[in-house]
């Protein structure tokens, strides 16, 4: 099974946090994912910018395109990165993520990918993940 992890953060979670501790979280996760590669979980992984620089799009109304600048304001969390993960069930990706240091920061919301859907007319399958 696929599983996506949804880092989350407070607004704050970086308040205070010198330019060596930065270095050293990021030389920490990006130990612990190459330990997930080797491992054969770990199909992808990245931080992501800073909420200011997201456009969230949806909600089509009268053929328009509804666009809007970052996170909504209310929000009390941002995404600040993902992995997607390859395990057996969701007790194998707790076990993964036990020791991510970026835990310490922030929470990793884990989700199973929804498998097995087809179209409905032609009975195609949605593309398998790939690198480019």
């Amino acid at each position: 099974m696929k599983f996506l992890c949804l880092v989350h953060f407070e607004s704050d979670a970086f308040d205070g946090i010198t330019p060596e501790q930065q270095r050293q979280l990021d030389d920490a996760t990006i130990e612990h994912d190459h330990r997930l590669r080797a491992s054969g979980n770990l199909l992808i992984a990245s931080p992501l910018a800073e909420p200011e620089t997201a456009i969230s799009i949806g909600r089509q109304r009268l053929a328009k395109l509804s666009q809007t600048d970052g996170p909504y304001t209310e929000a009390k969390e941002w995404v600040g990165g993902f992995l997607l993960l390859e395990a057996e069930n969701m007790a194998a990706v707790l076990a993964l993520l036990e020791d991510d240091p970026i835990k310490e920061y922030g929470r990793v919301e884990i989700r199973p990918l929804m498998e097995e859907h087809r179209h409905s007319e032609t009975g195609q399958a949605r593309p398998d993940f790939r690198t480019i």
